[in-house]
């Protein structure tokens, strides 16, 4: 069931998401060739203790940290380690959450590390770009629908593929509620956007094939064909005003 959010439940959400995004410029600042993700993942432990909220994906489901921290090749929920050390023209991709007087922030991106290939830039402009066009159709009156042409069709036009197995969702006193919001085209009749949703959009672009799998670890989700991966997510609730950005650093 798709829970429409009060204004002051909307106020009461700008605070989780504006410390996640505050918390994700922090660490994209680490991000430079030699630092591990395991050293990104004990910063950003500090900044929520720093914050005073709670980590919304520690235990989520027996997820066994608080950052995903995801690199090339590498989808979504990857797993920090001292063992994965960044290296000059990777990209990493950083989801992060929390959970401050009972409502969930959410949000990601896809940061460079060092120079990185024009290949790279090209996707992750893309994929930015593909975030806000996915951003401006989150008005009252239009679905579900529309979001994912979007993403899909910006994604596609420019030679990328979308992920199909991970979707974006609502997100409001639970880290994941109704609907799902597919980054790719869904049939008709679909759900029509209404004033007080609150949704985490999270478009997943690939260089290669949309197919992923995920690793032994039961977490790590990886392209197929071993090609890049790029991964931008904002929470934005539904107004009367047209689209809400919650996750904007303050």
């Amino acid at each position: 069931m798709v829970v429409l959010r009060t204004r002051d439940e909307i106020e009461k959400m700008k605070r989780p998401n504006q410390v996640v995004a505050n918390i994700l410029n922090e660490l994209v600042g680490l991000c430079r060739p030699g630092v591990s993700t395991f050293e990104l993942e004990e910063k950003s432990r500090e900044l929520v203790e720093k914050y005073k909220v709670k980590s919304a994906f520690y235990q989520y489901r027996g997820y066994p940290d608080f950052l995903c921290a995801s690199l090339n090749e590498e989808v979504v929920h990857g797993i920090p380690s001292k063992q994965k050390v960044l290296r000059e023209g990777d990209i990493i991709s950083l989801d992060f959450g929390v959970i401050d007087n009972g409502f969930y922030g959410d949000a990601a991106l896809t940061a460079p590390v060092g120079k990185i290939s024009d290949a790279l830039k090209k996707l992750l402009a893309v994929g930015s770009e593909a975030l806000r066009r996915a951003i401006e159709q989150c008005r009252p009156g239009n679905h579900l629908s529309d979001i994912a042409r979007a993403v899909q069709t910006w994604a596609e036009d420019n030679g990328f593929s979308v992920v199909r197995d991970f979707v974006g969702h609502g997100i409001g006193r639970n880290l994941h509620e109704d609907p799902q919001v597919p980054n790719f085209g869904i049939p008709k009749p679909n759900v029509r956007l209404r004033e007080g949703m609150v949704l985490a959009l999270e478009p997943m672009l690939n260089m290669g094939t949309w197919r992923v799998k995920i690793l032994d670890d039961g977490w790590t989700v990886v392209t197929e064909d071993g090609q890049p991966s790029a991964h931008f997510e904002h929470t934005v609730a539904v107004t009367g005003n047209g689209p809400l950005v919650l996750s904007r650093a303050n």
